[in-house]
């Protein structure tokens, strides 16, 4: 079957077009306030306030409403930029008029086909856009044979969906066309082992850093950390930081145990901030929000969630893409470039 839902997803872009433009909430944004509306979900997540995870090989349906009669295009892009047109095709008519406060779903029940999620593992994003007249997508996308069931889309990534569709819909009114952005993940189809990490120390307030992430305070067990190998920092106030490289087994608990030296009858002096010398590519870089809990992810990644009001991390110099999800809120999409230690205050709207 053809390989059109597939992976993970650079989210991209605050980058303004002459017209419709790219936001953090759709790939491609009206102006204009229409009063056409079309709302775009995949069948884990009918509310669209989270991001669900797909095993590569798992059927996927999504699901679509509009207010008025209009005609829905679906596009799907992989994190490889790859673009694949889900609606129109040649499967089963391939219609995609929907009618008013109908919920289309696709494929429908009983349908001769599914589609299924192809690729590596990360973030996916799947676009709507709904028009009250049929749209001509020629410059877009086409059927190569008469045999295609899916035509072949000509745009690579999601600045370049964006500045196709701007030419398509610039003729047709504002009022008479919207989008919506649906967002998943794709993960490995074999589950991914987790294990425990506890780390001790002999000094109050002592924090821990994992690959980069803040784990939060020491002498806690951390649980439900993907095996493998990752570097640690351990930060204790008035000491030169602990770093080491430590393995974290499935289905067990990895014990670290870090004494900072205190000689009796003294009390330890602040430690100056080693040189910057191998972690010089390595940037400070701290979300403050006031929505606690709320998942971020990096470059398609779970970095962690914001806790009492802030998430710091440690991210190598240059740009990265920043998305923020919370239950009940619009997801954040922006990419930063880090050049130095920065700090981002995002605040998602409902």
């Amino acid at each position: 079957m053809k390989k059109f839902l597939l992976i993970p997803a650079a989210l991209l872009l605050s980058t303004a077009f002459a017209a419709p433009k790219i936001s953090a909430q759709s790939i491609i944004v009206n102006p204009t306030q229409p009063d056409l509306s079309v709302s775009v979900s995949v069948d884990k997540d009918s509310s669209g306030n989270t991001v669900p995870n797909y095993r590569a090989g798992e059927p996927i349906r999504i699901s679509t409403t509009v207010n008025r009669d209009a005609y829905v295009y679906l596009f799907n892009i992989d994190s490889t930029g790859e673009v694949n047109q889900i609606l129109p095709n040649r499967i089963d008519g391939g219609s995609n008029f929907v009618k008013a406060n109908t919920t289309a779903v696709f494929p429908a029940a009983g349908s001769s086909f599914t589609f299924n999620v192809d690729g590596q593992p990360g973030l996916n994003k799947v676009l709507a856009l709904a028009s009250t007249t049929e749209l001509n997508l020629d410059q877009i996308s086409s059927f190569k044979t008469g045999q295609d069931q899916f035509a072949t889309v000509n745009a690579k990534g999601q600045d370049g969906l964006a500045q196709a569709l701007s030419i398509v819909v610039n003729p047709v009114a504002q009022n008479s066309w919207v989008s919506d952005t649906a967002f998943f993940n794709v993960v490995a189809s074999n589950p991914v082992t987790t294990g425990n990490l506890f780390v001790g120390t002999n000094v109050g307030g002592s924090t821990v850093i994992l690959n980069g992430r803040t784990l939060g305070p020491a002498n806690t067990t951390y649980t439900g950390l993907a095996a493998g190998s990752y570097p640690v920092r351990v930060r204790a106030p008035g000491f030169a930081d602990y770093t080491t490289t430590i393995r974290v087994v499935g289905n067990a608990t990895t014990n670290l145990n870090v004494d900072f030296a205190v000689r009796s009858g003294t009390v330890p002096a602040p430690v100056s901030p080693a040189p910057v010398t191998g972690n010089y590519n390595q940037i400070s870089f701290t979300i403050n929000s006031r929505l606690s809990g709320a998942r971020v992810f990096v470059d398609g990644q779970e970095a962690g969630s914001v806790q009492n009001g802030a998430l710091s991390l440690s991210l190598p110099r240059g740009a990265h893409e920043v998305v923020m999800i919370a239950p009940g809120y619009r997801t954040y999409v922006n990419t930063v470039s880090l050049s130095n230690s920065t700090s981002l205050t995002i605040n998602p709207t409902r």
